[in-house]
């Protein structure tokens, strides 16, 4: 009987912390021709708009406060660096970042860790000429203290794909696609450019 009592009390407990699991996993994401965003596309919006201000800015500070110091850092050329690394590279001459929009397409939260996806354009010197590169990003972001720091972050270039796609469009059929690589779209506008914090110290 007392066993029968206890297995009964932790399947009450049981029902009753599985909603809540549930709701914990969320899942947001913007449509094109959506004008409002929803509220974690737009404070990781947010975000994402401070870590392009601070890479074009050189803001080291600003970086280390998005960042984790667990960053793991994928370029789209397969180059990985540490958040160290990554910071460091914001100084180096010849390869100054001149622009970069980074757009939040959707959000997954588990708990206290989120998966961002969106597309980006880059625009930055190198040698004396002008380079753009556009493409799609994931960055992981983990919270704690209710703060978002980026701890993984991975970029794929999708331009030539594209030109790729587009030239072999003109020889066969869509039918002949197994399927469709995602491209750009305006999407919703980033919300309104926001500073990173100046006095907190040293993906």
């Amino acid at each position: 009987m007392h066993f029968r009592q206890s297995l009964m009390a932790v399947l009450v407990c049981v029902a009753c912390v599985a909603p809540g699991t549930v709701r914990a996993q969320q899942a947001e994401s913007v449509a094109p021709t959506q004008a409002q965003q929803p509220p974690a596309v737009k404070e990781f919006q947010t975000l994402e708009d401070q870590w392009s201000n601070a890479v074009v800015k050189n803001d080291q500070y600003t970086m280390e406060f998005l960042l984790s110091p667990m960053y793991v850092d994928i370029s789209s050329t397969g180059d990985v660096m540490t958040r160290n690394q990554l910071i460091a590279g914001l100084y180096d001459k010849g390869a100054e970042p001149l622009s970069m929009q980074q757009r939040v397409v959707s959000v997954r939260e588990f708990g206290d860790t989120a998966i961002v996806s969106g597309t980006y354009i880059v625009k930055a010197r190198a040698n004396g000429a002008t380079k753009e590169e556009r493409g799609i990003f994931t960055h992981v972001y983990n919270r704690a203290q209710r703060h978002w720091a980026c701890v993984n972050a991975q970029r794929t270039a999708v331009v030539e794909l594209a030109a790729t796609r587009q030239k072999a469009a003109q020889k066969k059929s869509d039918a002949d696609e197994p399927f469709h690589i995602p491209f750009f779209h305006k999407g919703a506008e980033p919300s309104q450019t926001a500073t990173g914090p100046t006095n907190i110290p040293p993906n």
